[in-house]
């Protein structure tokens, strides 16, 4: 079965994703965004056949299977429902929503039309991430006890930027955080407490923030994230047995090892070749929709609404709302 694909959105992640997902033969046949003629040059640039000038227009094409819906964090829930209300089965770039509440929703409407709606967390769907599962699974660090992980990038200062707008889901726990708070619940479960601290913009948002978990069985995690720093951007799962070590850059294909207690290398890794990031995801909602499923294991519904839950919490200790909170933006910081 042939998955013939629609594009909502034409910005960075949208020519990341189709770019990647194009030269592993992922089948795009149109494209839709706000103008005709910012969809017609994105057509045009990766050699999708139709050019749609609205979003309605791109989710009613029948020739359609799937949306990747690549719109910012504050349109995914609406893109979503829209493509949702036509039928179509539904691939929503991470954060997957604004909020927990707004997860729900989508989810719901899904279930109720019948259609397969998964977060495109890409991470999650890397060789690499199933490899790291089966080592834990195989016991071979023993029982996982605490996961490290960080993800810091130096974005753009400008204040009229849509990371600076709280209205836009602005801040950097949902272009960054989502990262490695996602990893601590796929590696742990969901966390039953969580703590936040962090630093706001003179405009509301988050610029830094750390948070610490605690998952099943007393285990914990700690993460942090900015978009004002620079770091290697490593990760770490640690057992009682041993640990597994995930190099610079963690969350993309890269290199890892497994150690013992004692910190001698048991086995090492080098994903650097694997297929490029995207396609594994692509390929996965494939196989999912093809089969007859609704959901992927890798990231089941309940998880992408447990880390939209975990980013409300820490959101709401550190004073970073959103219109979609239904409160008020947070106070600027003098």
């Amino acid at each position: 079965m042939t998955i013939r694909w629609g594009v909502i959105g034409t910005g960075g992640i949208a020519r990341s994703f189709v770019g990647d997902c194009s030269r592993a033969g992922v089948d795009f046949v149109a494209v839709g965004s706000r103008t005709r003629e910012s969809a017609a040059a994105f057509a045009d640039e990766y050699g999708i056949p139709r050019a749609h000038g609205s979003y309605e227009e791109l989710v009613a094409d029948p020739e359609v299977d799937a949306v990747y819906v690549a719109t910012p964090h504050s349109r995914h829930a609406d893109d979503a429902l829209l493509a949702i209300a036509a039928g179509k089965h539904v691939l929503v770039e991470k954060a997957f929503t604004i909020t927990a509440g707004e997860a729900r929703a989508v989810f719901d409407a899904a279930h109720r039309a019948d259609v397969a709606v998964v977060e495109a967390m890409w991470t999650r769907f890397l060789p690499q991430m199933r490899m790291i599962r089966q080592v834990i699974a195989e016991g071979r660090i023993g029982t996982p006890r605490l996961v490290e992980a960080t993800h810091h990038q130096a974005l753009p200062t400008d204040p009229n930027h849509r990371l600076r707008d709280p209205a836009l889901g602005g801040g950097a726990i949902l272009d960054l955080g989502v990262y490695p708070i996602s990893f601590a619940v796929d590696v742990l479960g969901a966390p039953s407490d969580v703590v936040a601290l962090g630093t706001r913009s003179p405009q509301g948002v988050d610029t830094q923030m750390g948070v610490v978990m605690t998952h099943p069985g007393g285990a914990q995690s700690t993460v942090h994230f900015s978009m004002e720093l620079r770091s290697p951007n490593t990760a770490s799962v640690i057992g009682d047995a041993g640990r597994i070590d995930i190099d610079s850059t963690w969350y993309t294909p890269t290199t890892w090892r497994v150690r013992d207690r004692d910190g001698a290398v048991v086995e090492e890794y080098d994903g650097r070749e694997e297929l490029a990031g995207y396609a594994h995801e692509a390929r996965a909602f494939e196989a999912m929709v093809a089969s007859g499923a609704r959901t992927v294991a890798v990231i089941e519904p309940e998880q992408t609404v447990a880390v939209m839950a975990v980013m409300d919490e820490a959101r709401r200790q550190v004073g970073v709302t959103y219109p979609a909170d239904g409160l008020e933006a947070a106070p600027a910081v003098p």
